[in-house]
């Protein structure tokens, strides 16, 4: 707030028991521009402070009564200094007045010293100013922070949301499917995960597992979960109907979402291995979008070893191509697939012991989600550094000597 000349309006209340004193003072500071009140007593004064505090105090009053007057400042929070003025000359009195109280002190009469007089306005009105600048921040802090808080719980509450609708879009845990027994453990690093994996029969006889690590961390990483599983269910629609069987094969399947996430234009790619194991045939066909690491195969009784490939990222390339694998499953087998977020949990320095970690731990029985976790401790990790998933895929099919291998 502003006085007519331009300057800060500031309220300077006088407490002066001599009225021609009194009226000296606020016509002196009234032709300054201040604006101004008096009283001849504290009991008086301290009325009108309840209901409008100034934003100066001069004040002729013994030192108790100054110590009151700051004391019921404090109690109102507020800054208002207080100016003792006196017509004594003993210096014991100035000095119990700053002590009780007091920010400066003026001599009576102000005709004789009216420098000192406009040097301690000039000091009150430096320090009035700092002080609404102050009150300016503190008040546009406070809006800020308020604002912050309503968008952060907006946030959360969208966070939230969302990841419920992430953890509904995955397969069903313990799932048998086409002579498979699949599991699966999501951990995200924050409310939406980058990570995903899904499951599902293609037929009574083949079965289709992937897993994904979209780049970045997220909403935006959450929302191309969405997008793989909406195209994974109508690829499955179009299988039904007859239209595409693009699903059939692993490397089409990766180029369909390539295509997708590049028409999406968010910048986005992802990191993946699909593969479709067929029973019937004993056999195992994948393609690698530079998923690492990559899945462990452990035959029961046998090797356990990371299954071998390679392959470009999906979203970064127009048309790129990926290699299809194929393994022979001619034992029972455990099949289980990471992210990479499993490597940021493990204990062991490089990673090359990181990975040995991981076949140590399926080839000792670690076949199972629940394992997993215990053996990783994953429960007892309060902030991960990165998304989690786990696939574990169990050959519940018994191999007959007569099987046929295709």
């Amino acid at each position: 707030m502003t006085s007519r000349t331009g300057r800060l309006l500031i309220r300077i209340l006088i407490i002066d028991a001599d009225e021609k004193t009194r009226a000296e003072l606020a016509r002196y500071l009234e032709t300054r521009g201040f604006y101004v009140s008096g009283y001849h007593d504290l009991a008086t004064a301290s009325a009108v402070i309840e209901d409008s505090m100034p934003d100066v105090i001069f004040a002729d009053l013994m030192p108790p009564q100054i110590e009151s007057l700051a004391d019921q400042l404090d109690e109102a929070e507020s800054p208002t200094p207080i100016v003792a003025f006196s017509a004594t000359e003993s210096s014991k009195q100035v000095v119990d007045a700053l002590r009780a109280g007091a920010s400066d002190f003026v001599l009576k009469p102000f005709a004789k010293d009216k420098k000192s007089l406009s040097d301690v306005i000039r000091k009150l009105l430096d320090r009035v100013r700092l002080s609404r600048l102050n009150q300016l921040y503190r008040q546009e802090l406070e809006d800020a922070n308020r604002d912050l808080r309503d968008g952060i719980a907006e946030l959360r509450a969208d966070q939230r949301a969302g990841r419920k609708v992430q953890m509904r879009m995955l397969p069903e845990k313990e799932q048998f499917t086409g002579g498979l027994f699949v599991d699966h453990l999501i951990k995200p690093s924050l409310y939406l995960s980058g990570d995903f994996l899904d499951y599902f029969p293609l037929s009574e006889d083949k079965t289709l597992i992937y897993i994904a690590d979209v780049s970045g961390h997220g909403a935006s990483s959450a929302f191309v979960t969405v997008l793989l599983k909406n195209l994974s269910n109508r690829l499955q629609r179009n299988l039904r109907r007859g239209s595409t069987d693009d699903i059939l094969y692993p490397d089409r399947f990766l180029q369909r979402i390539n295509s997708e996430l590049l028409d999406t234009g968010l910048g986005k790619h992802v990191t993946m291995f699909v593969g479709i194991i067929s029973l019937s045939e004993r056999k195992l066909r994948y393609s690698v979008g530079a998923h690492f690491p990559m899945p462990v195969l452990s035959f029961e009784g046998g090797e356990t070893a990371f299954l071998e490939g390679s392959g470009l990222p999906i979203g970064l390339f127009e048309n790129p191509e990926w290699e299809v694998y194929d393994v022979a499953l001619d034992k029972p087998f455990h099949l289980i697939l990471f992210s990479d977020g499993i490597l940021e949990v493990i204990q062991q320095k490089s990673l090359d012991e990181k990975e040995q970690r991981l076949l140590e731990l399926v080839s000792g029985g670690r076949h199972t989600v629940a394992s997993l976790n215990e053996a990783l401790k994953l429960d007892e990790i309060t902030e991960l550094p990165d998304d989690i998933g786990i696939v574990t895929v169990t050959d519940t099919v018994k191999v007959s000597d007569n099987t046929s291998l295709k």
